[in-house]
This record gives structure tokens, C-alpha cells and sequence, in this order.
């Protein structure tokens, strides 16, 4: 992409302490473009900005900041991305806080194509990052973007399974581009960056501040035309990222579970109040113009023969081993054998609390 001329001074702007993303889109309204805020005179300036931020406007320490910047996007799949660029993504402009700028690493291009967002807890039940990558995948086989924010649990198998189809994936981050947190997802930001797309607002180096997290929420559900919740307990960042999705006009919809399940409390108040239940990638798609459910993307579990042994007694809610024992009308030693079975074969997952849950197997060919 060839660089904006004007680059330098959008990213003076953005990188000077003190002038927040109200106050700049306010200096753009009131003198044009950047080139045009920076000409002006002091005493102008003066009426918009305070006293420390206009000694800051001109500093060195600015200056350097924004030559590191343009270091960067120099090079091969580096973008930085203003608002008056044609490829500044579409479905930002119709939300009510775009950022001025984005630092992009990857496919520029996604971030103008038709994108779910899918979120939920950080500390995600297995069946939860299985439904999440199941999902994704088949969302992302039907041509839709998979839009998420790289944490641990539910994002990272959303990424994951979008990589996994063609409509590939979008990683927000709460940190610097060239920063990548949770450290644990090194290696599945490189593969974005290769196959999908890295997207930042923050300047570069900026570190994982827990008051950024909730900030990039609303350029994860912004960016896309619906937000899918996975997975959450009711205090969580994932029901933040949906109520901003609800108050930017964007579908939300979300997987129910059990009633024991603390993971599920979130997405039943959520369906309480008026975001759509889901059971398949299907009952998305459906709800998406353009997009029409063909029965390739059913995320349903497929039919199998009767459960038998252990899993024919143990449904689909966490449950004791006691509750087991009497349920089978087996031993405490026979019931942890084929629990321990089980558990190698991929049909039950171990719980806190010692809580033993029953697995549908996803097959990620």
C-alpha cells in the first residue's frame, strides 16, 4: 500500500499524551485534516487543547514516536490505516468512536470483509473451545470473517477455527501491534499475521493495561455484523463486548448451556434479554443477509449410536463421582477407571471441584 503523504502528521496527532480521540475528531472537524491542525497557531489551538498537551504537540519525544511509526509500516505487510484512507474499515465508520488510526500486520483486506465476532471467557470449559473452534470453522467455510481479541479460552479456539476456512480470522489487541499478550499466543498471532490479520489502535509498545481490554471491545463487535457469545460468567468482559455490539445496531447471539454451569449464566441473561439462542453455525447464518444456511455449516452434534456404560448414566451436567456410583451402581474404583478412560478417549473433561463432564468429540481435520 502506498504510504499517505500526510501519515506523519495523523500519527503526531494521535501520539501526543493528553489529545484523546474525541478531542482529535474534534480538531478535524474544526480545521480539516491533520496537516491543516498542526498549521495552525497556538492561540487557536489553545481553545481545544490544554496547556501540557499543546508543549507536547511539538515535541521532540512526538516527533521520534511518530518517525518509529512510519519505521514500521515500512515494512512488507505493515499497514497504519486513518480515517480518510478508502480501505479504513466501513463497519467502524458507523459506530460512534472509530479510532483515528489502525496499526494493521496482515491481510489489509479483512478488514473490509463480512465478519462474526465470536467471544467468551478466558478460562473456557473444553466443550466451550470446542463449540467456539466448531463454529468459527464453519462460519469461516460459509465466507464470513472470524473477528476476536487473542486471549486464552474461547478467543483463541474462535481464531483458531476461523484460520481453519477461508474466511480466516481478525485479531483485536488491546496492546501495541508489535506486543503480543497473552505471551502463551506467540505462535497463533505469527499465523495470523501470516493468514489473517493483526489490528491495534494503540501506539507501538504500548503493554497490556488492563483499562485497554475493555476499549478494544468495541472494535471487536464494531468491526463486525453480529457478535456470537460462546462462553461467560455473568461478571464478564465478553458481555461487555456484546452490550457495545447490541448499542452499535449488531446482532448478538449466544449459546446456551447448562444451568449448573457458571460459564452459562452470561449467555442466559443475555437470551434473556433479547439476544438470539443458537445451536449451529446454521441458526447464525440464517439471521444474516446474504448469508443462507446450506446444512454444510450445522455445528449440531451428529447422530451416534446409544451411549452406553458410564456416559449412558451421566447426561450432559457436571456430576460427583458419588452421583455416579449410584447412578452405574458400581464401585468408587470402578467408576474412576472408565472415567480416567473416558477422559483418554476425549468424551469427559475433568472440572474444578472434582466435577467430571461429558465431551462431544469435534473432529478438526
Amino acid at each position: 500500500m502506498k504510504p499517505d503523504p500526510g501519515l506523519a502528521s495523523w500519527l503526531q496527532l494521535t501520539l501526543t499524551p493528553g489529545l484523546g480521540a474525541s478531542t482529535l475528531r474534534d480538531l478535524l472537524r474544526q480545521f480539516g485534516l491533520p496537516d491543516a491542525v498542526l498549521a495552525r497557531e497556538r492561540a487557536e489551538l489553545a481553545a481545544h487543547l490544554p496547556p501540557a498537551t499543546l508543549e507536547a504537540l511539538h515535541s521532540t519525544r512526538v516527533r521520534e514516536l511518530a518517525a518509529r511509526a512510519l519505521d514500521w509500516a515500512a515494512a512488507e505487510r505493515h499497514h497504519i490505516v486513518t480515517l480518510a484512507d478508502e480501505t479504513y474499515p466501513r463497519a467502524l465508520l458507523e459506530t460512534s468512536d472509530p479510532p483515528a488510526l489502525l496499526y494493521v500486520h496482515g491481510r489489509l483486506e479483512l478488514l473490509r470483509a463480512p465478519a462474526l465476532a465470536i467471544v467468551g471467557s478466558r478460562n473456557a470449559s473444553a466443550q466451550g473451545e470446542s463449540n467456539a473452534w466448531q463454529f468459527a470453522k464453519a462460519l469461516s467455510e460459509a465466507g464470513l470473517t472470524i473477528v476476536s481479541g487473542l486471549a486464552l479460552g474461547i478467543d483463541t479456539a474462535a481464531h483458531r477455527g476461523g484460520l481453519a476456512g477461508p474466511g480466516s480470522t481478525v485479531a483485536v489487541l488491546g496492546t501495541g501491534i508489535d506486543v503480543v499478550y497473552p505471551t502463551r499466543n506467540a505462535e497463533l498471532a505469527a499465523e495470523i499475521a501470516e493468514k489473517g490479520v493483526l489490528v491495534s489502535e494503540f501506539a507501538l509498545g504500548t503493554p497490556a493495561i488492563g483499562h485497554n481490554f475493555p476499549r478494544r471491545n468495541r472494535l471487536i463487535s464494531g468491526l463486525a455484523r453480529g457478535c456470537l457469545v460462546v462462553e461467560a460468567a455473568l461478571p464478564s468482559g465478553s458481555l461487555i463486548t456484546a452490550r457495545l455490539a447490541a448499542d452499535q445496531g449488531r446482532d448478538v447471539y449466544a449459546i446456551p448451556g447448562s444451568i449448573h454451569s457458571p460459564l452459562a449464566k452470561g449467555c442466559h441473561a443475555l437470551i434473556k434479554t433479547g439476544a438470539k439462542l443458537v445451536e449451529s453455525a446454521d441458526d447464525v447464518l440464517s439471521e444474516l443477509a446474504g448469508f443462507r444456511p446450506s446444512g454444510a455449516a450445522d455445528t449440531s452434534a451428529a447422530p451416534t449410536v446409544a451411549d452406553t456404560g458410564l456416559l449412558a448414566v451421566m447426561g450432559h451436567d457436571p456430576v460427583d463421582v458419588d452421583s455416579l456410583c449410584t447412578r452405574a451402581g458400581l464401585t468408587a474404583e470402578q467408576v474412576a477407571a472408565e472415567l480416567l478412560r473416558l477422559e483418554l478417549d476425549g468424551r469427559v473433561t475433568v472440572l474444578p471441584g472434582g466435577l467430571y463432564q461429558r465431551l462431544e468429540k469435534a473432529h478438526r481435520g
